[in-house]
């Protein structure tokens, strides 16, 4: 985040994401986006999983203060810091334990959260029973479910003369690439076939919070790190740029992979509404003397009027995106949206092949996308995209808006990264990302065109200090 008081983002992580929660994963963009997991290059006895005891000696990650000689060594004080987001990922099984787990188990018939397994997939570190001796369970989401089970590499990784390579063959997951990253988070940010990890609309509707994530913004929130000399030598810098744009064509992959799937496509007689945008329907139900329609038309969506709508927020973003990068590669994906929409206004077996076939186009976006340096004249370009005639209009439900404010928010902290944009001139911006954040705030209170409203005059303030 950049300087200059994030309220707006820091209110919203905590609305919309209440936990944010990861699991381990190793997934090149080229493996199954529904997160097959590609196991440690040293598999077998040395993917285990160690807890979080085993990084926590004080020569290690487990200082007071961040005075180490090449890293931070407090990292695990800012994963605990019951303060910050930064601490959500160790709060994950804790949530287990209150009145709302309980409400949701029971309703369900699940039993104890804290032993269902629905629940532990995302609350705690899924590990398949390959566990050492100080291994717990209610640490929630460790050390080890970001970086990747660590009796392969833990002794190893700080030894004289140890590098980066090395540990990644011996089972460490290699965030720093953004396609690994994205199908980490999306493991349960939004969700994979593995058990657990799949939030249906039943768990919803039985109290569990809406899914919502942005890659860029939420791993901000979650860094323990300070990426100084040595992190880049090693791993080199973070192009935040390039992180959202393939956060966002995974999101996308994700999304219509899983929704392709003929397990998990369906509840019963209904489709499964997980996939669908909740406040199309979500919204107030009453009568007065003149009727008061409840949604807009969506020049995105060619559905008939009233159907309940894939949830496209990624998409909306993605194009976006994809219109200033990769412009051929934009047309066929806008191409495959559309086609997409239309097939869901037909039947199960046609929207399933043209998920597929959009899927297919995201992912070539996002390797198109991983090979791109994002410069300052891309992402300024981006904020016009997102608030430009071919994307505003689609902003017609609040779960598409409350992205493109968090990607106006995390194309503004590059900007400011890159050095085009200065913290104070940023700082004193911040008031218009605010009104924009405020807009989303609510979601009983959404209103699309104040959000616009909102939106436009953010990108204004940006589009002014080009």
């Amino acid at each position: 985040m950049i300087s200059g008081e994030p309220i707006g983002a820091r209110r919203l992580a905590r609305q919309l994401a209440p936990v944010l929660v990861l699991v381990c994963a190793i997934l090149a963009l080229s493996i199954d986006a529904t997160g097959s997991r590609a196991g440690a290059a040293s598999a077998g006895q040395s993917a285990s999983f160690e807890g979080v005891a085993s990084c926590a000696g004080s020569t290690c990650h487990g200082r007071m203060e961040a005075d180490g000689a090449v890293v931070r060594q407090d990292e695990l004080m800012q994963w605990q810091n019951p303060a910050s987001q930064g601490g959500a990922h160790s709060r994950a099984f804790s949530v287990l334990l209150g009145d709302r787990a309980r409400q949701i188990t029971a309703t369900l018939g699940m039993g104890e959260p804290t032993s269902a397994p629905a629940c532990l997939g995302c609350h705690a570190t899924p590990t398949n029973g390959a566990t050492g001796a100080r291994f717990l369970t209610k640490d929630g989401v460790s050390c080890e479910a970001c970086h990747g089970p660590a009796l392969g590499w833990i002794a190893s990784h700080y030894a004289v003369g140890a590098n980066h390579a090395d540990n990644v063959a011996r089972g460490m997951i290699p965030l720093e690439k953004a396609s690994v990253r994205a199908g980490l988070c999306l493991d349960c940010h939004y969700g994979s076939k593995r058990p657990g990890q799949f939030v249906t609309h039943r768990i919803m509707a039985a109290g569990h919070p809406r899914i919502s994530f942005e890659l860029d913004l939420f791993s901000t929130l979650q860094q323990h790190h300070s990426e100084d000399a040595d992190y880049a030598a090693r791993k080199g810098r973070t192009d935040n740029l390039r992180l959202w744009m393939v956060g966002q064509a995974m999101a996308v992959n994700r999304a219509l992979t899983l929704y392709a799937d003929p397990g998990l496509g369906n509840e019963g007689a209904f489709p499964e509404f997980y996939f669908l945008d909740c406040h199309s329907c979500h919204r107030r139900i009453f009568d007065q003397e003149d009727r008061v329609k409840t949604w807009e038309a969506n020049p995105g969506r060619p559905i008939p009027a009233g159907m309940p709508p894939f949830n496209d927020e990624n998409m909306i973003l993605l194009s976006a995106a994809a219109r200033v990068t990769s412009p051929v590669l934009a047309k066929r994906f806008d191409t495959d949206v559309r086609a997409f929409h239309l097939a869901m206004a037909t039947n199960r077996s046609q929207s399933a092949t043209a998920a597929t076939r959009l899927a297919a186009t995201a992912t070539a976006l996002a390797n198109a996308l991983s090979a791109q340096t994002g410069s300052s004249d891309t992402a300024f370009a981006i904020v016009d995209s997102i608030a430009g005639p071919a994307s505003a209009p689609r902003f017609t439900d609040y779960e598409g808006s409350v992205q493109a404010v968090m990607a106006i928010d995390s194309l503004l902290s590059a900007l400011v990264k890159q050095g085009r944009i200065t913290i104070g001139a940023a700082a004193g911006i911040r008031a218009d990302i605010n009104q924009a954040y405020a807009a989303v705030r609510e979601p009983n209170g959404y209103r699309p065109p104040a959000f616009r409203t909102a939106l436009a005059s953010a990108v204004r303030s940006i589009r002014s200090l080009r």
